[in-house]
């Protein structure tokens, strides 16, 4: 009698520890995909930032400057742009600075704004 009082106790502890780890191992996997989300989330976030700090620049020392844009500054774009990571943005950069015209230019420029501002996720 005292043997199968025992093992009932030893099955329902055994269950019970069944239970606890598809509880902890439903956690787990709950866990992991609310990283990933977050994971993506800051992703994107850094990709925005990377983004905006490119326009601003382009704005500033293109858009606003009074002559023609020195060698520092070209480098200076081309590797914010790059930072970036986007190859869609880099084409479009690329389109606009081998541009040969004036007009083309105005239009790649066009172009590569409406490009960055559609890039930018809310």
């Amino acid at each position: 009698m005292k043997l199968e009082t025992s093992s009932k106790i030893l099955l329902v502890l055994g269950i019970l520890s069944l239970a606890g780890n598809v509880f902890f191992a439903m956690q787990y996997i709950a866990a992991q995909r609310e990283l990933q989300d977050v994971q993506a989330s800051l992703t994107a976030q850094r990709i925005n930032e990377r983004t905006l700090a490119f326009t601003q620049l382009f704005v500033e020392k293109v858009l606003q400057s009074e002559g023609e844009v020195d060698f520092d500054t070209r480098l200076q774009l081309e590797n914010a742009v790059r930072a970036i990571g986007d190859e869609e943005i880099l084409t479009q950069w690329q389109r606009f600075t081998e541009s040969g015209t004036e007009q083309n230019a105005q239009q790649e420029v066009k172009n590569l704004l409406s490009l960055l501002v559609q890039k930018v996720e809310m």
